[in-house]
């Protein structure tokens, strides 16, 4: 949902600018609703008026712009906006995916962090570019049915090599159901990974 907030102005164009100051974000993005008069002023109701699935597509492609790069963005939203996926392609893909995907997690923060401006719940993001992060989630559920199979066999547990919150929840997802095993993650910061370990029976 949309942030919103209560307050009393003493007129519509102050109430405008109260907005603007407590919302922090641009006046044409906010609606005003004026919900009575009070003696001290107007009571008036501010409402984000975005469309948060567009707006980072908007946001996307003026990065890109800026870049001078070439694009395709196809841009879709499940429930009422609670997760919104971006699937970027161009001629400039390794550019844009970086090493180690560390740009196109880059893109995908800038892109959060921006609609979490305009939401007062969770916006689950996700940027990819040229399936990217389709092809590595393929690769690391593999890597995962491996090595779990060897831990499950050896009772000796295996510890991968540091990875992102989200590609260590992509193994941990996938071995979750498993019983002969289970993941825990250790280390701090960048040097954090996940650990497969033996279930004890």
């Amino acid at each position: 949902m949309q942030r919103k907030i209560e307050f009393i102005a003493k007129d519509a164009e102050s109430a405008m600018q109260e907005a603007v100051n407590k919302l922090h974000i641009p006046s044409d993005k906010i609606y005003i609703n004026v919900l009575g008069e009070l003696p001290e002023g107007l009571n008036c109701e501010a409402l984000v008026d975005v469309n948060l699935t567009l707006e980072g597509k908007k946001y996307l492609e003026n990065i890109l712009k800026a870049l001078n790069i070439g694009y395709q963005i196809e841009a879709r939203s499940i429930g009422n906006e609670q997760q919104i996926h971006y699937m970027i392609d161009s001629y400039e893909n390794s550019l844009l995916i970086g090493v180690k995907g560390k740009t196109l997690d880059a893109l995908q923060v800038l892109v959060r962090n921006l609609l979490q401006t305009y939401s007062k719940e969770l916006v689950v993001v996700n940027v990819d570019v040229g399936s990217y992060r389709e092809n590595r989630k393929h690769q690391l559920e593999v890597l995962a049915t491996k090595i779990a199979k060897e831990v499950a066999k050896t009772k000796v547990p295996v510890k991968l090599k540091p990875m992102s919150s989200y590609e260590r929840r992509i193994i941990h997802n996938k071995l979750s159901e498993w019983r002969d095993v289970f993941t825990e993650s250790e280390g701090e910061g960048s040097d954090r990974c996940l650990v497969i370990k033996p279930k004890r029976k």
